[in-house]
């Protein structure tokens, strides 16, 4: 866990203070209530997975050194000839390891460290040019998109040139000409189609369509907010591409979807369909511009609404994958900025079209359903996937980062929830003014669960070696056996060994701080609780300087006791 549940202590401690149960809980009070992982941390995919070229006249070997915490996938390489009078034989690869891979979600082969490919070939020419693709990912999360590169060999000279764009003198590969820009225009259309077809934006399309069954009755109404709509989905495919693009120009490596790598993002998407999760099921009226997407027919207030209903559906629509957008993202990204950016607008409207033909022809929305009862269930219903796409985005956010970060949200959205409800309660100023308080801590935790992560760890893994290790030399040596479900150990953590004098007193004073966790079992921390009879944790020993034993430090630490015990421990 980290110091970001101070802030939910702290709310829940003002609440106590300040508001009386009795206020909370009257009778009269109402019973139901209506709210970058830092990218910078990746590397250049270049950098990520270094390329070394050596041939013969009858093979060429690639040798990839791969940066530690980042992995190839061994059937991502493929290697083509470029021109006549060369022919490539079936590569060579080394045995990697086999792991499950979400970003496939299957098991596949990949390579750490490093991998040699050889590749046997014959050729009547002098000159061999060949592409390369192959494609990795970090263990931290991200998937780089493939990578191609181009290599010549001067046979005659034996001089090896790679390079990240094709040879300007080089013919054009035979697949890379069959893609005619109207046919991948095809394609993204067709992909935005499906889009609407992904359980994160069906809900949010649904909705929609609920509206028109019970507003915007007039043809013209129908129009507008049908272009309205569209505009916000279009506007918001071609500005998330100009991001992605003028990125990408810029040196980084990221591709369609990069937004759902900042780890702040999700969890801000978390909240968003948390919260308009809360507003179809009932619960929450705060936010209904939003959950009525443009129910306003007589003015046309509605408009902002349903252009951002476009921005929405845009936003959690944007990583999901489909089979007819591969070839078109990836013709894209090669492309000139404009006609990237004419692909992109087509994925739009592909994904706007459903909306458009609703809102223009008459016949389609008398087919819509009457208005009834039904409709109040079926809202209600589609809050569902609402919720289960939080919990997607959790489980993203928690996979770029840690189970602290995404337990931390959990506590957020709780605190949310509460902070509604309390706005409810009363109109009493202070009553407010807590509610304020709680849903900002809800806004703030996870921010500070992610600044937290960021923080470099202060102590060493404990280990009977490295133990020995550091009383034979004399060195003073602090050990922490904790767990994460030990409620003791964690108070500590925040009360006694955070406090920024117990660190800067550690760090000075050179006592090293080693931590056993026995959250799973470990037989030698079970080994070194039991050495000092004890069953189970937290067990806290200070080593003094140079020889002797231990000092058994109180099970309930404060700043004061651990500035005494170090003090003591180091004279």
């Amino acid at each position: 866990m980290n110091n970001a549940f101070r802030i939910i202590v702290v709310a829940l401690a003002f609440i106590t203070a300040t508001v009386g149960a009795e206020e909370l809980f009257s009778p009269k009070a109402p019973n139901t209530f209506n709210a970058l992982a830092d990218n910078a941390a990746f590397i250049p995919v270049e950098q990520a997975y270094q390329l070394s070229v050596t041939a013969t006249d009858d093979e060429v070997i690639f040798n990839w050194t791969i940066r530690d915490g980042y992995y190839l996938y061994r059937d991502r390489f493929n290697f083509k000839v470029i021109g006549q009078g060369a022919e490539l034989q079936q590569p060579v690869f080394e045995s990697g390891k086999v792991k499950w891979d979400d970003y496939f979600e299957k098991e596949l082969e990949v390579y750490y460290g490093q991998t040699v490919v050889r590749l046997p070939y014959a050729s009547q020419s002098d000159l061999l040019t060949l592409q390369i693709e192959s494609q990795g990912c970090a263990d931290a999360g991200l998937c780089y998109p493939p990578l191609k590169q181009w290599l010549r060999i001067d046979r005659q000279s034996g001089v090896v040139n790679v390079a990240s764009q094709p040879f300007a003198d080089q013919p054009v590969l035979e697949d890379e000409s069959v893609l005619s820009l109207g046919l991948v225009l095809l394609f993204a259309f067709a992909g935005g189609i499906i889009l609407n077809l992904m359980p994160c934006v069906f809900p949010i399309l649904s909705i929609k369509v609920l509206s028109f069954t019970m507003t915007h009755q007039t043809r013209r109404s129908r129009h507008i907010h049908g272009l309205a709509y569209t505009a916000g989905v279009v506007i918001s495919f071609v500005a998330i591409a100009i991001v992605m693009l003028a990125l990408r120009a810029a040196g980084e490596s990221i591709g369609w979807g990069f937004q759902l790598q900042s780890p702040l993002f999700v969890i801000a998407l978390v909240y968003l369909f948390f919260v308009m999760g809360l507003g179809l099921s009932g619960y929450l009226e705060i936010g209904s511009n939003l959950m009525s997407l443009g129910q306003d027919s007589q003015q046309q207030d509605g408009l902002g609404s349903s252009f951002m209903t476009g921005v929405l559906a845009t936003t959690v629509a944007s990583p999901c994958t489909a089979p007819f957008m591969g070839p078109a993202l990836g013709f894209a990204i090669a492309q000139p900025s404009y006609i990237a950016l004419l692909v992109f607008a087509f994925l739009g409207l592909g994904m706007a079209l459903p909306f458009i033909l609703l809102a223009w022809l008459p016949g389609l929305s008398q087919k819509l359903p009457k208005p009834g009862a039904w409709m109040d269930s079926f809202k209600q219903f589609l809050a569902f996937p609402l919720y289960l796409t939080a919990v997607w985005l959790l489980w993203v956010a928690g996979r770029q980062t840690s189970t602290d970060v995404a337990a931390t949200a959990v506590a957020g959205l709780v605190l949310l929830v509460m902070g509604l409800w309390l706005w409810k309660q009363s109109t009493k100023p202070l009553v407010k003014l807590t509610a304020i308080a709680v849903l900002a801590s809800a806004l703030a935790a996870p921010y500070m669960a992610l600044e937290q992560g960021r923080e470099k760890a202060d102590f060493e893994v404990y280990s009977p070696q490295r133990l020995a290790e550091l009383r034979a030399s004399g060195q003073p040596v602090f050990i922490n056996l904790t767990a994460d479900w030990c409620i003791t150990c964690l108070v500590n953590e925040r009360v006694a060994l955070g406090s920024d004098k117990v660190k800067a007193l550690i760090s000075d004073s050179g006592v090293v701080y080693l931590k056993g966790d026995w959250t799973n079992s470990d037989a030698q921390i079970t080994e070194l609780l039991t050495s000092f009879r004890r069953s189970g944790v937290p067990l806290y020993l200070l080593y003094p300087k140079g020889p002797g034993e231990p000092v058994i430090l109180p099970q309930i630490l404060t700043e004061t006791t651990m500035i005494e015990a170090i003090n003591f421990a180091i004279k």
